[in-house]
């Protein structure tokens, strides 16, 4: 079924064959947690948790050191979602994290740009850089990441995130670097009611003016809010592996699918960080169907809600939602 891609990190994207093959070249000794068969056993809703998260996510990316290694990233993400029906995939990256060692600010997003160029016209799937701040870090530092992601948003920035800790920096601590990509034409996409509830929806909302929220699950603590999403047509980038891989939610069936997709809040399902929670994108689906009962008529709506929460030209929405419909109109295989 075709389908959008909107919430995928760039060092999360990584096959866990390739890291091991990276951290081999370059003689970096991995934690257990991530040569280990299965994705590592993770919960983050407690300081400790995160820090140990973000500690696997730094080895990881430590690993990334080469232009080539860049492009092998973007190339096989792309692979990857278009083997699970995806059409367009906005991977979301922070090039601070890459700079030191391949240049600069400016080198490192154009390493990255050059390697979506170039992987769009291998593998034919339509993909855009979403740039992200860390709030972890000075508001100033983002302010920086937002001018240029403004400049390079005629080479393939389509938006503007804020990740990390959402317990850590408050939205409106970066409400100028949003208005910095909002005054460029990029779209505004900030991480929020995930580790927090639906108070840090309502801060991205009013302090930020997102146009979708990466997660935004915990918005359906609050039939208020979720009306206020639904009115506004504001897309939670919902990723329910990672809800559960990181103690959000216990269990799949807990990840509030059905209260969001019924309050008519759009939803573009995503893998977060395929790397540490072990699954992709047509996982996420899969989840939808097997815990939550969702329909194909309704699946094909969750991935018309993907399409339309992207930044892809009209053209391109056009075609994917030409696909979904025939994808939901072709009969069902036979029994063997």
């Amino acid at each position: 079924m075709p389908k959008a891609h909107l919430h995928l990190h760039f060092t999360g994207s990584m096959r866990p064959s390739t890291l091991l093959e990276l951290a081999d070249k370059y003689g970096v000794r991995l934690p257990d947690a991530l040569t280990a068969a299965e994705p590592p056993k993770l919960r983050a809703t407690d300081e400790r948790g995160w820090f140990r998260f973000q500690r696997l996510y730094d080895a990881a990316r430590s690993c990334i050191r080469e232009p080539e290694d860049i492009r092998r990233l973007v190339r096989e993400a792309a692979e990857e979602d278009v083997r699970d029906g995806s059409g367009w995939l906005e991977i979301q990256v922070d090039p601070t994290s890459y700079a030191p060692r391949l240049g600069g600010l400016i080198p490192a997003l154009e390493i990255i740009l050059d390697a979506v160029d170039t992987t769009v016209r291998e593998t034919g799937l339509g993909m855009r850089v979403l740039v992200a701040a860390n709030r972890m870090k000075h508001p100033l530092d983002a302010r920086t990441l937002a001018r240029l992601a403004v400049r390079y948003a005629d080479r393939g920035v389509v938006g503007f995130g804020l990740s990390n800790d959402e317990r850590r920096g408050m939205a409106r601590d970066f409400d100028r670097a949003f208005a910095i990509a909002r005054e460029g034409g990029l779209l505004a996409a900030p991480h929020g009611g995930e580790l927090t509830g639906p108070a840090s929806v309502r801060d991205c909302l009013d302090d930020l003016h997102a146009s979708r929220i990466g997660h935004g699950v915990r918005a359906a603590e609050d039939p208020r809010l979720l009306k206020r999403l639904a009115d506004r047509g504001v897309t939670c980038e919902v990723c329910p592996a990672s809800n559960v891989a990181l103690g959000v939610y216990e269990k799949p069936e807990d990840v509030p699918l059905r209260t969001l997709f019924e309050a008519g809040v759009p939803m573009a399902l995503g893998a977060d960080d395929p790397l540490l929670f072990g699954s992709r994108l047509a996982a996420q689906y899969e989840i939808a169907r097997r815990y939550h009962g969702f329909t194909d008529a309704e699946l094909a709506e969750l991935a018309r809600q993907s399409v339309r929460g992207s930044a892809a030209p009209q053209d391109v929405k056009d075609k994917l939602l030409s696909g979904v419909d025939a994808w939901l109109a072709a009969p069902a295989p036979a029994a063997a």
